[in-house]
């Protein structure tokens, strides 16, 4: 039998099973009553992965969940096609395929050969977790006019190698290679 997690205790980043489905938790805040017999309520912002979807919901302090099913396996982006996005398993050497909707907009993100980490649930592929960063090349970018970085903060918006466009410091130039967050798709410095 699968372990049971108190509410109280899911945490940001910590994996648990809600009505049958695999759970991700983005934001949890605990509020405690200033009445005597009160009850403390813990507010989870969630993620499904099994259909993407986030909200929030509000659960009492005792309740339980179960650990899901879930495994986390490194795998190498191979490429995209009509059927999905496919990736090797690093240690079976099995091919996993996402489809469109699992991906999301993840696919800007990943260039041919990156390691991620692959969710699977009861066996099968649900999702990806990228890194914090990922470093893609420049494949556009207009010069910077001199005389434009007086305030420090000046930006200019650039094409990365998977399509993905940010805003970047002027110095950065065609053909660099630069890092960005993935939560927040920024630039976060040259790579």
């Amino acid at each position: 039998m699968a372990a049971l997690i108190d509410a109280i205790d899911i945490k940001r980043k910590a994996f648990f099973e809600f009505e049958n489905a695999p759970y991700y938790c983005l934001e949890s805040d605990i509020s405690t009553p200033t009445a005597r017999g009160g009850q403390t309520l813990v507010h989870l912002k969630m993620r499904n992965l099994l259909t993407q979807a986030v909200f929030q919901k509000t659960f009492k302090a005792g309740e339980k969940f179960k650990e899901p099913d879930l495994e986390i396996v490194q795998a190498s982006y191979l490429y995209s096609d009509g059927d999905g996005s496919h990736f090797l398993d690093q240690a079976s050497f099995e091919t996993l395929t996402l489809s469109e909707n699992m991906m999301g907009d993840d696919l800007e993100l990943l260039i041919e050969g990156a390691i991620i980490q692959l969710h699977k649930y009861n066996g099968n592929p649900i999702g990806l977790q990228l890194p914090l960063f990922v470093e893609l090349s420049v494949s556009y970018a207009e010069p910077g006019a001199k005389g434009n970085s007086s305030s420090g903060s000046v930006t200019k918006n650039v094409k990365l190698e998977t399509g993905l466009e940010i805003a970047v410091p002027l110095f950065i130039k065609e053909g660099d290679k630069v890092r960005v967050a993935t939560e927040t798709r920024e630039f976060a410095g040259r790579a």
